[in-house]
């Protein structure tokens, strides 16, 4: 997911959160690294949206 444009990165990040719904916290994890050749901006994208659409889920249903 990190090849793609920032605003697909987030659309991603939405979509992965809402399959796995509300709970006391998540560990949202790549799971196999970054490839040297990722923009850094992706990254920060990835980070920068868990943090922001991850709060409603840390509350309670």
């Amino acid at each position: 997911i990190l090849y793609a444009r920032p605003e697909r990165i987030r659309e991603e990040v939405a979509r992965t959160l809402e399959s796995y719904g509300h709970g006391s916290g998540h560990v949202f994890n790549l799971g196999h690294g970054i490839h040297q050749h990722i923009d850094p901006e992706h990254v920060r994208a990835l980070v920068d949206a868990v943090h922001e659409l991850s709060i409603p889920y840390h509350q309670p249903a």
